[in-house]
Formats: structure tokens, C-alpha cells, sequence
């Protein structure tokens, strides 16, 4: 006699099951099973007792919507596990909760300055908290800037200024490209906008020592020479106050008697290598016998010295002297050179030049008379 043979039944990942209520209905909820974890979604409809034709229709109705709901997170469970990604699951997600994600992202991976991404988190959630990434598209980020720029107010109940919303937008628009590769958005709707409804940049205003400023700040005592030596190299080699703070004394390097700086930028994280003027290495503190490759070139340093101002010097010296602006570029350690034409902006010599020839030319007439 042949042996029986057991059928194997397939089980789903998702059962309906019902609970009772104290008023004899019964609530639907999905039992969902997926890699070895339980979860339950309850779904707030309800199975009536049948007093009538009606309440049997209503039910009958409520069932097969929740059979449909049942047939939906089947197929969510089964493209998750393919790769597929649902459509309607990023539509659904928070913007808010997308930057959270990202901003862990950047710091656990050591992203430096993402003081403004945190920032753009806060209003974010002022503008709309309920923003979903379904929700994001031209109209929207239109919106957004209108409401940036003209509505929304900072710690000092003003307005912000041009900059400041530009920064916003730019740490939006990373995430949200970084939705984009995730594929938790399609397309990042600020990449769609024409130039005029874009918000430009203003022009970056420099402030700088001049030479005589510099020679007088050279015959100025200080109280504190660390910090009259920290500037003053600044003002030589153009160094930001993010890597004076952590210049080491190995990344000092002396070749036949050359001086050069090789160190990596704090702000920006790329390597520079920047050939020093006897100028700067004057104003180097005395290596002690004890100091280490690792010990700070400027210890003792106070926590903030405004020190953009020197470095802007040095930037206005090199364009001052007749250096190239992509050798400026190099020297400043911009990643673009158009930052670096600012300086070449500042100092037009050659409208200098112009205006002494007249002045020489009226004082030759006079001294002919």
C-alpha cells in the first residue's frame, strides 16, 4: 500500500487575524512573519455582528479591502527581498526623518562642518513637519525658498540674510541628491530650477591688513607673543585658524633649507603642500628640545582668534605682488578658483596705476610753469 503523502502547504508571509472586542466586533490586524521576526499592523476596520443584510454587505466589503491590503504587503515583502524598490514606501517617508538618517550618516563617517545640516533639520520641521518625500517636487522647494527668504526668522527675529539662505539651500540640496542615489526621491527639484529662480550668492567682501597695517602690527608689542607669532605667520603663508590650531611640528618639512607646510585642511579634508617665505618661518615659535612631531605648533593658542582677516591678507598680498591667480588658488588651498578671484578683485593695480599717471601728469605741468 502506498504511503501517504503529506502536502506541504506554502505558508505567507502575512495572515489576517482577528481580535475580539467587548461589543462582539472583531478587529482585523495583519500577522506579518519575515526573516525569523514578527510584527503585527493593526488596521483599524472591523468585522460587525450580522443583524441584517446590510451590516453582512458592510462586511463583506470591509473583508475584501483588507484581503487587498494583505495582497499589497506580500508584494512589498517580496520586492524588498528581489531589490525592488516600492515606490509608494519612499513616497511615504518623512524629508525630516531622511536628513536625520543622513546627518548620522555624515557624522559617523566624519564629516566635518555639518553645523548648517543640522540647522536645516530645525527648519525643516518649522516649515512642514509632515513633508514627505512623495511631497517634494518643483512647486515645493519654490515654496521653500519663498518662505526662506521672506517669512522664516533666525535667533534675533530677523530675517535672514542672502548667505545664509544660499547655506541652507546648498546642505538641502546634498541630502536631498543623497536621497536621490539612495533612491528614496527621484529627482532633487532644486537641480530643476531655471537661473532666475535660483538664489544667487552675493559677492563675498574681503576684508584684509594692507602692507603698512601689517609692517605696523610687526613694531606692536602684545602681551600674549604666541598669539602676535600666530598671526603673523598666518599672514605669510594664508593658513586657516581650523589647521593652525592643529599644526603639528611633522607637518613642518625642511629641505635644503626650504620650509614647506604639508598638512591636510580641516575645513575641506584634502591635502595641501604650501612652500613657506623666510617671512613665515621667522614667525614659528622655538621648537623645544622636548617637543615631539606631534606637538602643536602654536600650544597655547586661545580657543578663538579671528584670524579669516589674516588670511585674506595673505591672499591680497599674493595678487598685490603680481602672483598668477591658479598659483594664488594653490597657496589659499581653494578647491575652486573663483573663490580665488575675489582677491583679484580687491586688488586692481592696474586702476591704481591709472590714477597715479594722471596725478604724475598734473604735477610734471606744474613743476614745467
Amino acid at each position: 500500500m502506498a504511503a501517504n503523502k503529506k502536502s506541504n502547504k506554502l505558508k505567507e508571509p502575512v495572515r489576517v487575524r482577528t481580535k475580539k472586542l467587548a461589543d462582539g466586533s472583531e478587529s482585523y490586524y495583519l500577522d506579518i512573519y519575515v526573516n525569523g521576526k514578527r510584527s503585527y499592523e493593526f488596521l483599524k476596520m472591523y468585522h460587525l455582528p450580522e443583524v441584517n443584510a446590510r451590516v453582512r454587505e458592510q462586511n463583506r466589503a470591509t473583508r475584501e479591502a483588507v484581503e487587498t491590503i494583505k495582497s499589497q504587503r506580500i508584494i512589498e515583502i517580496t520586492n524588498s527581498k528581489a531589490g525592488i524598490r516600492n515606490k509608494s514606501a519612499w513616497q511615504k517617508l518623512m524629508l525630516a526623518d531622511w536628513l536625520e538618517k543622513f546627518y548620522s550618516n555624515q557624522e559617523r563617517k566624519g564629516i566635518k562642518r555639518i553645523d548648517k545640516l543640522r540647522s536645516i533639520i530645525k527648519v525643516i520641521n518649522q516649515y512642514g513637519k509632515n513633508t514627505r518625500m512623495g511631497d517634494i517636487d518643483k512647486k515645493w522647494a519654490l515654496g521653500f525658498i519663498g518662505w526662506l527668504q521672506h517669512t522664516y526668522k533666525g535667533r534675533q527675529e530677523k530675517l535672514l540674510e542672502q548667505g545664509t539662505v544660499v547655506a541652507y539651500i546648498s546642505q538641502l540640496s546634498i541630502a536631498l541628491n543623497a536621497a536621490v542615489r539612495a533612491e528614496w526621491l527621484e529627482e532633487n527639484p532644486f537641480m530643476l530650477l531655471s537661473a532666475s529662480e535660483r538664489v544667487k550668492k552675493p559677492e563675498s567682501k574681503r576684508q584684509f591688513l594692507a602692507i603698512e597695517e601689517v609692517k605696523l602690527l610687526i613694531a606692536t608689542e602684545c602681551r600674549n607673543m604666541t598669539v602676535k607669532q600666530a598671526y603673523l605667520f598666518s599672514c605669510y603663508c594664508g593658513l586657516r585658524l581650523s589647521d593652525m590650531e592643529t599644526l603639528c611640528w611633522k607637518d613642518i618639512i625642511c629641505n635644503d633649507g626650504r620650509y614647506m607646510i604639508a598638512t591636510v585642511q580641516q575645513k575641506t579634508s584634502t591635502p595641501i603642500y604650501t612652500p613657506l617665505s623666510q617671512n613665515a618661518v621667522k614667525w614659528l615659535p622655538e621648537r623645544k628640545a622636548d617637543d615631539s612631531d606631534d606637538t602643536l605648533v602654536f600650544a597655547g593658542l586661545p580657543s578663538r582668534p579671528t584670524t579669516n582677516k589674516i588670511r585674506h591678507t595673505f591672499g591680497t598680498m599674493m595678487m598685490t605682488v603680481g602672483a598668477d591667480l591658479y598659483t594664488t588658488c594653490k597657496l589659499m588651498g581653494h578647491a575652486d578658483v573663483r573663490t580665488t578671484q575675489i582677491y583679484a578683485k580687491i586688488v586692481d593695480s592696474k586702476k591704481i596705476e591709472a590714477v597715479n599717471m594722471v596725478d604724475r601728469m598734473f604735477e610734471q605741468t606744474e613743476s614745467d610753469r
